[in-house]
């Protein structure tokens, strides 16, 4: 093999790593020192230009756009019309490049499904009529990685039978996908909160897809049960790690139970981990969720409105969402001190999405106080979308109008810049699919690790490795 072929990715990858580990100005003379040491010369203050995508000949900038969409189902099995109200909520004439879809309550919250063992017939279920409608009812080939491809905290996009999941080739994935225009790439379900994440299928010849992790943390009742909680999904798309966390928090208007949310929030943060496995270590992966480079939470959140049920229906009948979201909690916990400090979430000019009072009606539960039994609940939007990260522009963020349960869906199109990064050739490294039980990654970062790396950047990536929880 010329190694002389891969110095220019070898540089890229180093420059990369350092300069999301070493943000700060402290940080940056690091690198800077280093930067100069490969170089063999000074380092000069006003040579930056090797920390520019668009000048360093060796980084591509690409475009991905990303369907998020978050749905409380209120424990109701997908059948009957749903396939129609769905295809309009997908929106999929504008098609997305990848498709992750959050579900709560796709089973109803009793003791035996949350006590008992995960069945996964819901949840297959789901994936067969979303497969359905984004392959436009056609199921031939997109089923065959397995409706349930992740199962575990532990996986990595390659032919693994271990967990059901079954994929052969780029080239025969895409000869037998005529008419399949998106696979399956990860599926995760803990008690109700369900994820579903699908790419379409032409990324598999463009990009290098591997690390394709998930993690499921339960913090419902006595802090360890399912019944609330999250499962997440990271995975890295050439140079750029992507992970999605789809929640259910704690319900409740009463005051203080807006600590109890913040508080699983929290728990989600510090318990959600994503293994490193022995073949990982040649590149760092992020291990924890603000360790990747764009990240998405939704969910039903349930933050609610710090105001009166009736002053806030007198808003929402005045479709004053702008003074109606001055009293939001999530809206402060977006801000400083905040458990969401420094994410963002886009505009909301869409109603409150809960609580409706029947399944297949329009009426917010507590509208007419003669009708015994009804819940009193004060609207509020509680299924949310936000994002944390560079390179993300979010496009549209809207609600849904299916009559299906008391919550209305949510969706948002985001579009994100992708790091591609590119050998001398001007050719993307394809994914390698012949390397049982691991993602073949060979391009620099690989080559890098049998000893072509320089001696600093190798120490203080170990020293990261080390110290990652």
């Amino acid at each position: 093999m010329d190694n002389n072929r891969y110095k220019p990715r070898i540089k890229t990858f180093g420059r990369r790593w350092l300069f999301r580990k070493y943000k700060t100005k402290t940080r940056s003379s690091l690198f800077k020192k280093l930067s100069s040491d490969e170089r063999g010369d000074e380092y000069d203050d006003e040579d930056e230009s090797f920390l520019s995508p668009e000048i360093d000949p060796c980084i591509l900038a690409n475009e991905l756009r990303i369907f998020v969409a978050t749905w409380n189902v209120a424990g109701k099995s997908p059948v009957g019309s749903l396939a129609v109200d769905l295809d309009e909520w997908l929106n999929v004439k504008e098609s997305a490049d990848i498709y992750v879809l959050g579900f709560q309550e796709i089973v109803p919250l009793k003791a035996k499904n949350v006590l008992g063992g995960e069945d996964q017939t819901e949840a297959t279920n789901w994936n067969l009529l979303i497969g359905q409608i984004l392959n436009d009812k056609c199921a031939c080939r997109w089923i065959s990685p397995s409706l349930n491809p992740v199962t575990s905290d532990d996986y990595n996009y390659i032919n693994d039978m271990s967990n059901g999941t079954s994929i052969t080739s780029v080239e025969e994935e895409s000869g037998n996908n005529q008419c399949g225009r998106y696979t399956l790439m990860a599926s995760k379900k803990m008690v109700g909160v369900f994820i579903s994440v699908w790419i379409n299928t032409s990324l598999f010849k463009r990009y290098t897809i591997s690390s394709v992790k998930v993690c499921a943390v339960a913090c419902g009742i006595m802090g360890y049960l399912g019944n609330k909680g999250s499962v997440s999904v990271s995975m890295l798309i050439e140079g750029t790690s992507f992970c999605f966390i789809v929640a259910h928090l704690a319900s409740g208007e009463k005051k203080g139970d807006e600590g109890r949310r913040n508080h699983q929030v929290s728990e989600i943060f510090k318990r959600t981990t994503f293994t490193r496995r022995f073949q990982d270590d040649c590149v760092p992966r992020p291990l924890t969720i603000l360790g990747h480079d764009q990240i998405f939470w939704f969910g039903d959140l349930n933050y609610r409105l710090y105001l009166e049920n009736d002053l806030a229906r007198e808003l929402i009948k005045k479709h004053d969402w702008t003074a109606l979201q001055e009293f939001d909690q999530l809206r402060k916990e977006l801000g400083d001190g905040g458990v969401f400090q420094g994410w963002r979430e886009g505009n909301i000019e869409f109603a409150p999405t809960y609580k409706y009072s029947k399944f297949n009606c329009n009426r917010y539960s507590g509208t007419l106080p003669s009708i015994t039994g009804e819940k009193q609940r004060t609207p509020a939007w509680c299924d949310r979308i936000l994002w944390y990260g560079k390179g993300v522009k979010q496009h549209s963020y809207f609600r849904g109008e299916i009559m299906f349960s008391d919550h209305r869906p949510v969706s948002a199109l985001f579009s994100t810049h992708l790091e591609v990064v590119k050998s001398n050739d001007a050719k993307v490294v394809p994914l390698q699919l012949d390397v049982p039980n691991s993602v073949s990654f060979r391009c620099a970062e690989q080559d890098v690790c049998n000893g072509q790396r320089s001696s600093t950047l190798r120490s203080l990536i170990n020293q990261d490795v080390e110290a990652s929880p």
